[in-house]
């Protein structure tokens, strides 16, 4: 399954190859690279949603911590990024 999760952006920076806008991002304490291509607004601090590798829409905080927490319930963030569920 790929689900679009919410993280929060931690550092900005530019791959030196490409150039491309990239994020450190945060996902209930696990931490991914992620691309900002479809962000150029996106600040550090700002959380966004994810969707396989690409930040596609920000949100506020209270909507990303809801998310994460639902899909914690569900066993989901076990599935998608090997953070333990409810179990």
């Amino acid at each position: 399954m790929c689900l679009a999760v919410p993280g929060r952006i931690e550092k900005i920076y530019e791959t030196e190859a490409l150039g491309t806008r990239m994020a450190r991002m945060s996902f209930a304490g696990i931490e991914k690279d992620v691309c900002l291509a479809y962000l150029p607004e996106a600040e550090v601090g700002n959380y966004a949603i994810v969707h396989v590798g690409f930040a596609i829409s920000l949100v506020d905080e209270e909507s990303a911590a809801e998310t994460l927490r639902h899909y914690r319930e569900l066993g989901l963030l076990e599935e998608e990024l090997g953070v333990p569920g409810p179990h």
